[in-house]
């Protein structure tokens, strides 16, 4: 389905403003930003109540990821002739069914079941939910859009991930699930109520979405993901010891520094959308080159606490402002398949974000723990120096 053949029946909501139907998919994504993220903070919960290792419960996150990674595609495919807001339904269904059995797994077989189920709701519904985004507003307001979706992802890492923490290690981890599902009931009836539905051409064929996804410069802005990722995790997964052992930091102030983190992260991500609405590739390669530089400079003000502070709210702030652009870029170049597209970006940054993690941790016992952020700095510069390729071969070409 093309981008452009709802341009008649999109809701005018006003010269500036967005229709309050976003807001259900932005609910939607701050629940699945819940249940991605809280297993990291109710781990040593889980772990103890199942009678497993740390690092047998740590594979409940590897799971997930490589659920994301490798099922949410497959499944986008196989619901690709499902009109989009009851495909919407079905996944909110699906989420709420994999976090209530969550809450009741009796073992940890069936927990990492659920997780995987769930996992497979993530990449899709971003992939539905930015199409949709981007049909329900003005051409000039795509990117945008998509950030307002994406914005529930970023609020999750602010406000949900600590509240889903608390309430496990208070009530129990269960809880936590529990409190999730409820977010993915609400984010339903958002959907159900408030989505439109919306004209739908006859979804491309299975051949021909795999060949929309196999074109050699979609390949290449997935590459720029997956590097860009790489080089966020290879930082963030360590930000902890980084900021205890080195800054200096005591582990109760990391958490309000994740928090600043994730401040940095939402605004980033609401500055991006309106900066690729006016120049899409010119912003993202800018804000690439803002990242390197921010990671260049971590490797320096990461031993002063002020310094470190301001360092890792514009490093935030500039991982995520590239996301809109990139994904309403990557839609674009699928016309055929906009939504396998969208879903397969999420795979390349979950897979990013596995490389990441695996390089940081080989970088550590070779290196030292202080040279994570120039090691994030070169991926994250590997990906601004394919996307300037690739922005010069496509003018070559025209």
């Amino acid at each position: 389905m093309d981008l452009t053949q709802h341009e008649n029946h999109r809701p005018q909501a006003g010269k500036g403003s967005f229709p309050i139907s976003l807001l259900s998919l932005t609910v939607g994504a701050f629940a699945i930003g819940m249940t991605e993220f809280v297993i990291m903070g109710i781990l040593p919960n889980v772990a103890e109540s199942l009678h497993v290792s740390i690092s047998a419960a740590g594979q409940l996150i590897t799971l997930y990821a490589l659920g994301v990674a490798l099922g949410a595609p497959i499944l986008t495919v196989l619901t690709s002739r499902i009109p989009q807001k009851k495909l919407l339904i079905f996944l909110m269904l699906l989420f709420i069914a994999g976090n209530g059995i969550a809450a009741i797994a009796p073992n940890y077989a069936v927990l990492m079941g659920a997780r995987v189920l769930t996992a497979l709701t993530h990449g899709t519904f971003f992939g539905v939910g930015a199409v949709i985004a981007a049909n329900l507003v003005r051409p000039d307001k795509r990117a945008s859009a998509v950030s307002v979706m994406m914005a529930g992802l970023t609020i999750a890492n602010i406000l949900g991930v600590p509240l889903g923490t608390y309430i496990g290690q208070h009530l129990g981890w269960r809880a936590s699930f529990v409190s999730i599902a409820l977010m993915g009931v609400l984010a339903l009836v958002g959907v159900a109520l408030l989505i439109p539905r919306m004209p739908q051409e006859e979804a491309a064929g299975i051949r021909q979405q795999v060949a929309a996804l196999m074109s050699p410069k979609l390949l290449v802005y997935l590459l720029i993901f997956v590097l860009g990722n790489a080089g966020l995790f290879a930082v963030f997964t360590y930000i902890t010891p980084l900021l205890v052992e080195i800054t200096g930091f005591t582990e109760e102030n990391v958490t309000w520094i994740l928090v600043l983190f994730g401040v940095g992260v939402t605004v980033g991500n609401i500055v991006g959308g309106k900066l690729a609405d006016w120049k899409l590739m010119p912003s993202v390669l800018g804000t690439y080159t803002a990242i390197v530089l921010a990671l260049t400079a971590l490797t320096f003000t990461i031993h002063s606490e002020i310094a470190a502070l301001v360092t890792i709210f514009i490093w935030g702030a500039g991982s995520f402002a590239v996301m809109p652009g990139l994904q309403v870029r990557i839609m674009s170049i699928a016309k055929d398949a906009p939504t396998l597209a969208a879903t397969s970006s999420h795979s390349a940054g979950n897979l990013g974000n596995a490389i990441g993690a695996f390089v940081g941790g080989v970088v550590i016992p070779r290196l030292s723990l202080s040279s994570l952020p120039w090691v994030g700095a070169i991926l994250v510069a590997l990906a601004l120096a394919v996307g300037f390729g690739s922005v010069l071969m496509e003018r070559r070409e025209s």
